[in-house]
């Protein structure tokens, strides 16, 4: 069986490229990618470099061409990307790709108020209706983006939340790769929806306990409201207006109950628990404390 994956010189995408070559012959690997050079290792493990672009579709009848199974990586272009994905799924059919896994969100309903939900939720839509088999992986938030947070935090003390009391179940890049793995190289998954998260669901208070714990100080935690987490981050934090707004809707969607959701998923499917987020900062230590 061939197996691709789009996005494979990403973040998650080379993660789940490597343990894909860890698993299988490379031949049977395919790595799809705009930019193939920075794949220059994996192809020298034997792995199949195409190129390929979800906005330019004529590159994706030879990127899919004799692929049997095809992680698609959601793409990162908000307002852009649901086309993009509607071209490389009649791509993906047109190539006859038999089995689709699709990475999306957790709970993408019409009511959750992350600004995510609406492309993910779409694209789930057109796979059902597309006619080729389908899996969703709904990951969870990434631990991986709170090195960011907690730094801020132990540096001034303070950890400023629009989430309210709201849990969160962070879960790392390379949990979600290796649980990916095994959905790629394994049968039985067609039809599925697999929420994957971390071992447990944090709120305000136990991530201020965390960063304080690794950090070797103590960060207490501000209560705002979206508005002014906004500004904050715009004023204090560099952030650009328009990104501070995007994850602004994942402390609401936090905030109303939608990120709280904790699954055996992960370790049903590697066969090992997921790392906590204190497990996970705690490896990160000396880059926390050195920002």
């Amino acid at each position: 069986m061939t197996i691709a994956v789009t996005g494979s010189s990403g973040q998650l995408g080379r993660l789940v490229a490597e343990g894909l070559l860890d698993a299988l012959a490379p031949q049977d690997v395919v790595l799809v990618t705009r930019t193939p050079d920075k794949l220059a290792d994996l192809a020298a493990r034997g792995a199949d470099v195409r190129q390929g672009d979800f906005d330019a579709p004529a590159s994706l009848s030879a990127a899919f061409a004799g692929v049997d199974r095809l992680l698609l990586i959601s793409g990162d272009a908000l307002g852009a990307r649901v086309e993009q994905h509607f071209v490389a799924i009649g791509a993906a059919a047109d190539a006859g790709v038999r089995h689709i896994v699709y990475t999306s969100v957790g709970n993408p309903s019409d009511d959750n108020p992350a600004i995510v939900a609406p492309d993910h939720r779409a694209t789930e839509e057109a796979l059902r209706a597309s006619g080729v088999a389908w899996t969703f992986l709904r990951n969870g938030i990434y631990a991986d983006l709170q090195v960011d947070t907690a730094a801020g935090a132990i540096a001034t003390g303070t950890l400023l939340t629009n989430a309210g009391n709201g849990r969160i179940a962070y879960v790392t890049r390379a949990d979600l790769a290796a649980a990916t793995v095994a959905v790629m190289t394994r049968e039985g998954h067609e039809g599925k929806a697999y929420d994957l998260t971390g071992p447990e669901a944090l709120d305000a208070e136990d991530l201020a306990a965390i960063y304080g714990e690794v950090g070797g100080t103590r960060v207490e935690v501000a209560h705002i409201d979206d508005e002014g987490w906004v500004d904050a981050m715009v004023e204090h934090a560099g952030l650009p207006a328009e990104v501070a707004h995007v994850l602004a809707t994942f402390g609401a969607a936090q905030r109303q109950g939608f990120s709280a959701v904790v699954t055996p998923t992960i370790e049903r499917l590697t066969g090992r628990a997921p790392s906590s987020l204190r497990e996970f900062l705690v490896a990160q230590r000396e880059a926390l404390v050195a920002a």
